[in-house]
């Protein structure tokens, strides 16, 4: 049996070697794991290596991560991709070939999502809209950025010589005042959407028109385009004087309110109008203005 003492020395022994060998382990891991980090540096260094950079990226010592499918280097002091710069189209480009390029993980994802909505980069100039896109990396991008022709529009495949397009007439050529329709008025030199809707709105109100001149009648129609209209066949809707009462006068444009107030007067004192030419004599009634309205009245 061993006494105190011989147990107190025991004791401090084991103490003594517990410590050492602690020490020692302490000690080789981190040998070990400074090893293990020599090898795996000279490992990277290795495979940079291999491509030929030298173990560099865009000038600056840089480490590599794995985003998907793609390896791309980043610039250790600044923390972004360094670009490689190859033709690419933004709309088939892959996730791969746009982090190759030095775009942000973010941007990949926003033109995926783009793309995905149906949306379609149609020239570089719609690349370089495109929110989350910097002006230093278009810069850098534009004489790369080739848009596969599949994506132009449609209309560049038809040749110039097919393509319809309205021909104004020429001098010599004519259209029906009363039966033409607004297409066909916008032919007419000088005539647009406005005039062709006027022009069709005021041959309503007339009943028909029985001359080309009463296009002047019209506020601010060009005379000029008088030329390329014609009618054939004038035959108004008339209006029966004797039948129609007042407000039903006054709603042609030849006819005022105190010249549908006089036909009215008329019939009442003498009875039913057999010609024009009985209101000569009402100041209301100049010779111009009964010829003009002659075309459009019946007994």
């Amino acid at each position: 049996m061993m006494n105190r003492n011989d147990r107190r020395i025991a004791l401090a022994a084991l103490g003594v070697a517990v410590v050492a060998l602690t020490a020692l382990l302490m000690t080789g891991g981190e040998e070990s794991a400074t090893a293990g980090d020599v090898d795996s540096t000279a490992a990277s260094n290795s495979i940079v290596a291999s491509r030929g950079d030298n173990g560099r990226a865009a000038g600056h010592d840089g480490y590599r991560s794995r985003y998907g499918a793609a390896t791309i280097v980043y610039d250790e002091h600044h923390g972004k991709p360094s670009a490689e710069l190859f033709p690419f189209d933004p709309n088939t480009a892959d996730s791969t070939t746009l982090l190759r390029l030095g775009l942000s993980p973010y941007l990949v994802r926003s033109i995926y999502r783009y793309r995905a909505h149906g949306g379609v980069f149609y020239s570089k100039e719609d690349f370089a809209r495109f929110r989350g896109l910097t002006a230093g990396d278009y810069r850098r991008l534009a004489s790369y950025i080739h848009i596969g022709s599949d994506y132009r529009p449609a209309a560049f495949l038809v040749a110039p010589d097919t393509v319809h397009r309205k021909v104004k007439l020429t001098t010599g050529e004519h259209v029906e005042l009363n039966t033409t329709d607004t297409a066909k008025l916008q032919l007419v030199p000088g005539i647009g959407p406005h005039y062709s809707k006027e022009i069709i709105r005021y041959g309503q109100r007339l009943g028909g028109y029985v001359s080309v001149d009463q296009l002047d009648e019209i506020e601010g129609f060009p005379p000029a385009a008088k030329q390329y209209f014609t009618i054939t066949a004038a035959s108004p809707v008339l209006l029966n004087v004797n039948r129609l009462s007042l407000n039903e006068l006054r709603r042609h444009p030849y006819i005022s309110y105190f010249q549908a107030k006089a036909i009215v007067e008329y019939r009442r004192l003498h009875g039913p109008l057999t010609t024009l030419d009985a209101l000569r004599l009402h100041r209301d009634f100049p010779a111009e203005a009964i010829e003009r309205l002659r075309p459009y009245v019946t007994f």
